[in-house]
């Protein structure tokens, strides 16, 4: 849009590159021109604005289709002005020379003629199309069909208008049908769902039974295993009490042995003591045997004093001391003698 400054005589017009201006004075154009800025006398001046930056419109119509289904369509068509000179022709864009705004609504023209055209070709394809069919083609057949429509329309390039681009947003039925249209689906969905869990839950009891009888078989072969083991401890217990058995017989054995050695190596002791023990008691009584009596009265005397630890009395009657002083008084003789 223009911006106009005011003043007493003259005033002040500055517009956007983005604008074509066209300057009028007596009914001639006297300036063309994108952003132009200049003074001009509001009684003999006249100015059209057109845009020349590209414009999007917003499609959205209603149909039916062959089989008496109604068709939502949206879409944006984008537009340009390729020959402006052409189109300040055909569609006024004067404005307004005090406030800068157009006096009618030219881009309102614009965008009501590409809607018609869009929804001529659009009602019309989907006229000659049943609704599953319309959908199965969906957006890119109809953004095609729009577009090679809008690029062929003459009325268009007469205009100096361009179409960009064509963009098709959706289509669809009405929320009643689409309700329908999605119940087989959901149904399917929920179906698919259905045996998905039920083949998940029969997966997992079937992983459950696998387990069970997994340890199942890991109880019975622990029990095996257990089994074999008191088995071995049984054995081992046994082959234990065997050898104990017989080692205590070997001990018993050893011991009744050591004890024969030991009662037949004491017996020969004892019977070599005594044997030496009578020897010498042959030797002493054959020493004995040829000493004279008085000697062994003598020997016999010290040998019973020995034994006594004292002596309260003593009796020696003449029987006992004539053989003595007979003999000693012999002893004496013999020695004088000699």
């Amino acid at each position: 849009m223009a911006e106009i400054r005011n003043y007493p005589v003259l005033r002040h017009l500055r517009s956007e590159p983005s604008m074509q201006v066209v300057r009028y004075r007596k009914g001639a154009a006297v300036q063309r021109g994108r952003g132009l800025a200049f003074w001009f006398h509001p009684l003999s001046t006249a100015v059209a604005e057109v845009p020349m930056d590209d414009r999007q419109l917003t499609l959205t119509f209603q149909g039916v289709s062959l089989d008496f289904q109604e068709v939502y369509v949206q879409g944006v068509v984008t537009w340009r002005v390729i020959d402006p000179n052409v189109l300040v022709n055909r569609l006024d864009f004067h404005i307004a020379l005090d406030s800068g705004r157009w006096a009618s609504e030219p881009l309102q023209q614009v965008a009501g003629l590409l809607t018609r055209v869009s929804q001529e070709i659009a009602l019309d394809w989907i006229a000659e199309r049943r609704l599953a069919d319309v959908l199965a083609e969906g957006v890119s057949a109809l953004r095609e069909k729009i577009a090679e429509g809008l690029v062929g329309e003459p009325g268009l390039a007469e205009m100096g208008l361009e179409v960009a681009t064509v963009r098709i947003s959706s289509v669809r039925p009405s929320s009643e049908m689409e309700k329908a249209l999605q119940t087989p689906v959901r149904e399917a969905i929920q179906q698919s769902a259905d045996e998905a869990l039920f083949h998940r839950r029969a997966s997992a009891v079937e992983k459950e039974r696998a387990i069970a009888e997994n340890e199942l078989q890991n109880q019975i072969e622990l029990a095996k295993r257990e089994e074999q083991l008191i088995d071995q401890q049984g054995a081992n217990d046994r082959s234990k009490a065997r050898d104990e058995t017989e080692a205590e017989r070997i001990r018993v054995e050893a011991g009744a042995e050591h004890k024969r050695i030991s009662s037949q190596a004491e017996a020969e002791s004892l019977r070599l003591i005594e044997g030496v023990r009578v020897e010498v008691e042959q030797q002493m009584m054959g020493i004995y045997r040829n000493l004279p009596r008085e000697v062994m009265v003598g020997l016999a005397l010290r040998e019973f004093a020995s034994k006594l630890d004292r002596i309260d009395h003593l009796n020696i009657t003449p029987d006992l001391l004539s053989p003595l002083l007979g003999d000693l008084l012999g002893a004496a003789t013999r020695r004088l003698e000699a």
